[in-house]
């Protein structure tokens, strides 16, 4: 696999379709890269301009994923409930590996959590032998 600028390990990339905010709803083309910690979009495919990064961790979860003809049309909806209308190439099957990044992403910070309390509770606990007046 391939880094980053930023050393991020890249996961997938290449043209996504997003559909516009705006009133005409246009589909446009983005240039995505899918690292481990976000999904970085790009107006070209020479990454010229700055990318829209969309942390995996803002992502709630991969909806309404359809199939028709050439298309897989999918919504990508974030913890502050927005949703983002993408399309790719049926062969591009970026839908599922966003989903598979997001829960990739997710385990890891629930592990680093789960930890994180397991060494608190060990410190709490040497901290008690200490006030007690034993060597843990």
């Amino acid at each position: 696999m391939r880094k980053t600028a930023d050393s991020a390990q890249v996961m997938k990339e290449g043209v996504l379709e997003k559909r516009g905010d705006n009133l005409l709803q246009l589909w446009k083309k983005k240039y995505c890269v899918l690292t481990q910690d976000c999904l970085q979009l790009y107006p070209d495919s020479q990454k010229r301009s700055r990318s829209k990064d969309l942390s995996l961790q803002e992502i709630r979860t991969v909806d309404c994923v359809e199939r028709t003809g050439k298309y897989i049309y999918f919504t990508v909806v974030t913890t502050d409930n927005k949703e983002m209308d993408f399309r790719c190439l049926a062969e591009g099957s970026w839908n599922a590996a966003i989903t598979m990044a997001v829960i990739e992403f997710k385990n890891k910070k629930a592990i680093q959590s789960f930890r994180s309390r397991q060494d608190a509770e060990m410190l709490s606990v040497g901290q008690q032998e200490k006030l007690l007046g034993r060597a843990p």
